[in-house]
């Protein structure tokens, strides 16, 4: 069988338990949800399911490897470039995800949330976010430590999304990234630059 045949079958059936998984949630909690559950909803068997994925909580966590994609997607639009300059953003990607998602992302980062997923996206805007800024430190070592940029960066991030899919504001994704800078930014890239903050 040609390996092009055998990803798309591989995609299709990732994404039907994807799927079934996301209508699950619409109705109730993760903790409630039994892998028997998804492959009901999902109409495969059960060595299909661990063919893919190795428990509920993997098939969860791919779920966000769509985010991955997309902010990998704007960082290449920009390339060396700063933010602004010639796209948008990456972090842009994280407020559409969750827009495109949001009952979703509600049900999974909200107060409520499971802390798996929580220390999932962490971990994955921390990897994205370290190369993010490494790429540009061009003029030596930052002012304030890497990690601690990354840190400060991730934490507001993690934090203003989880405020704006708990309210029940009217902002935009583009309004939430244009906030976000305002207030990251300015502090961001002088540590980048070696300079003091004032």
């Amino acid at each position: 069988m040609p390996e092009a045949k055998v990803d798309r079958r591989v995609r299709r059936t990732r994404d039907l338990l994807s799927n079934a998984l996301i209508s699950l949630l619409h109705e109730q909690r993760y903790e409630r949800v039994t892998v028997q559950d998804v492959i009901d909803r999902a109409d495969v068997g059960r060595s299909t399911f661990y063919a893919h994925f190795h428990d509920k909580d993997d098939l969860l966590l791919s779920v966000f490897e769509g985010l991955r994609v997309e902010f990998e997607t704007y960082e290449r639009r920009l390339g060396g470039g700063d933010a602004g300059e010639k796209g948008p953003w990456p972090t842009l990607a994280v407020f559409e995800h969750a827009s495109r998602y949001r009952a979703l992302y509600k049900a999974l980062l909200g107060r409520r949330g499971p802390d798996v997923v929580k220390r999932h996206l962490h971990g994955l805007l921390t990897g994205l976010m370290r190369d993010h800024f490494r790429a540009r430190a061009r003029h030596g070592p930052p002012h304030v430590p890497l990690d601690v940029i990354v840190e400060l960066s991730v934490s507001s991030l993690l934090g203003l999304l989880i405020w704006w899919l708990d309210s029940d504001g009217t902002y935009t994704s583009e309004e939430m990234l244009e906030m976000y800078r305002r207030l990251t930014e300015p502090g961001i890239r002088a540590a980048l630059r070696r300079e003091p903050v004032t």
